[in-house]
């Protein structure tokens, strides 16, 4: 992949959206779409953008429900295309083997491991123990065995994960270039830093799509790597 930077183009009106990935598409390697953007606008609103410019689509709906349910949702979006699609870990090895199997081929089907927005803390309110590297240790050995092709995790946790998962393909969220705003993210690096860890696709929203120039927010970035 010449350009691993996917830009979450969570942007609820589909016009907006439209605009913001015309001015950035040179300096990006694909779109994510998420739960924001697919609620809005659903199918249509992906092909909108599909059409907009030809570059991967990310369809980040994190699917988690029992297996036959997750893989009825998986053979929906096949006309989709999508080139990675989210499903949660947390869902179980069956859900995630029949997610993947229903998935059509040359999608990517990667486990969301533990969200950048949680900490520690997090984790044991929800009756979790131990710490994030532990948990996103636990699930990517999880799903590295119910087929899929790699995982979602933070940038402090993908070193790990690519060492033990030496062909895994790894999305990292949550990236913040040096100097910008955390917002309400908890488990943060930089982009050069996840990819030079072992990141196959570097997720990034609010510091492109809220900058005063994106296009020079995303070129910045994309000169880093």
């Amino acid at each position: 992949m010449s350009n691993p930077v996917y830009l979450a183009l969570d942007v609820p009106q589909l016009d907006a959206a439209k605009a913001l990935l015309d001015k950035v598409k040179a300096h990006i390697g694909g779109v994510k779409l998420g739960l924001e953007f697919f609620c809005a606008h659903g199918a249509h609103g992906v092909h909108e953008i599909a059409h907009s410019a030809n570059i991967p689509i990310f369809l980040d709906l994190k699917l988690h429900d029992i297996p036959n349910t997750v893989a009825g949702a998986m053979q929906a979006i096949h006309v989709l295309e999508p080139a990675i699609v989210t499903i949660h870990a947390s869902g179980g090895r069956a859900m995630m083997e029949d997610a993947k199997a229903a998935a059509a081929e040359g999608t990517k089907v990667v486990a969301v491991t533990m969200l950048t927005s949680m900490d520690e803390r997090d984790l044991q309110r929800t009756g979790i123990s131990g710490t994030p590297h532990d948990q996103v240790m636990r699930l990517a050995e999880l799903a590295e065995a119910s087929g899929l092709d790699g995982i979602v995790c933070s940038g402090q946790e993908v070193a790990s994960v690519h060492q033990q998962w030496k062909k895994g393909f790894f999305v990292v969220p949550g990236l913040r270039p040096a100097g910008s705003a955390v917002g309400d993210q908890k488990r943060v690096v930089t982009p050069r830093q996840a990819r030079d860890d072992g990141a196959s696709v570097l997720v990034i929203g609010r510091p492109i799509s809220r900058a005063d120039d994106p296009a020079a927010a995303a070129r910045a970035i994309e000169a880093t790597l």
